[in-house]
């Protein structure tokens, strides 16, 4: 593990959501008494452990929380309202799927929760602290070393090698050349391209492509993993590389990870699934 490593939350991982709790089987259970509106936890079956800092018994505080998000667009003087009192809770080391239908705002959540775009209302939290009340430095340092993002279409740079563009984060950051590199060559290595370190994007197919921005999205040892439909270019066979790739690194890393994706395939293998339905995340049908 190298300097710039954090100290990760308990692997008590899970994701909460307002409104009722889904049973294993996809039931709903009432929670102990509590209003209809309290927040509800779905709980990973893989990090089951207990905040062992907390004296045990406790889980882990939330790494990402989001209160209360609304967001609003106009559109020809029309009002389109897309998150309508969103709450959300992440904790480190848990995955979760978002499902939902196109334009349900599954990508503008993305975004507000990597402080990419900011909510109409609401919050986001991080560790406690409320991310919108950052300076637009500290906002940016914050998602350089914290978030990592893999979208849908790679973006990587077509100047540059597979390997420069894995260790372009680490270079904006201020380590120099040749430990950026060094740095790198292992994360390559660990996706499968040991022989295209040195090959340039427009060399690389799409399966190839996609694991080094996957790559790239984790070099700086992130705490939060936010993809975007990030087998949505692919063929089946390279989906599901890249699907086995971004469920192991979680695992390896402890990552918390929120993945909005149209493909069951991947939403199967998380933690948790969550459907956004009329602005408010849902338990699935």
């Amino acid at each position: 593990m190298s300097s710039r490593s954090k100290g990760r939350e308990g692997k008590s991982g899970a994701a909460r959501v307002g409104g009722k709790t889904p049973s294993p089987a996809g039931g709903e259970s009432g929670g102990g008494g509590e209003p209809p509106a309290s927040e509800a936890l779905v709980k990973s079956p893989r990090f089951d452990k207990t905040d062992e800092a907390s004296g045990g018994g406790v889980p882990a505080a939330p790494l990402l929380e989001a209160r209360g998000l609304g967001k609003v667009f106009f559109s020809g003087g029309e009002e389109l309202e897309i998150l309508a009192g969103l709450d959300l809770l992440i904790a480190g080391g848990s995955s979760l799927a978002i499902l939902g239908d196109s334009g349900s705002g599954k990508s503008t959540l993305l975004y507000i929760l990597g402080a990419l775009d900011r909510p109409s209302a609401g919050k986001v939290f991080f560790r406690s602290r409320d991310l919108f009340s950052l300076t637009g430095t500290q906002l940016a340092r914050w998602r350089m070393t914290e978030i990592g993002f893999v979208f849908q279409f790679h973006h990587l740079l077509s100047e540059f090698s597979a390997l420069e563009n894995v260790a372009m984060p680490l270079r904006l950051s201020g380590v120099g050349a040749d430990e950026a590199l060094e740095l790198a060559r292992p994360l390559l290595e660990r996706v499968g391209l040991k022989d295209r370190l040195h090959h340039r994007p427009g060399l690389l197919s799409g399966g190839e492509q996609q694991r080094v921005a996957l790559a790239r999205a984790v070099v700086m040892e992130p705490s939060v993993l936010l993809a975007d439909e990030p087998t949505g270019n692919l063929d089946r066979k390279n989906a599901a590389m890249v699907n086995a790739l971004i469920l192991e690194l979680v695992r390896e890393k402890s990552l918390a990870a929120v993945v909005v994706t149209h493909n069951a395939e991947l939403s199967a293998l998380m933690d948790s699934r969550l459907v956004l339905r009329g602005g408010r995340l849902r338990p699935p049908d």
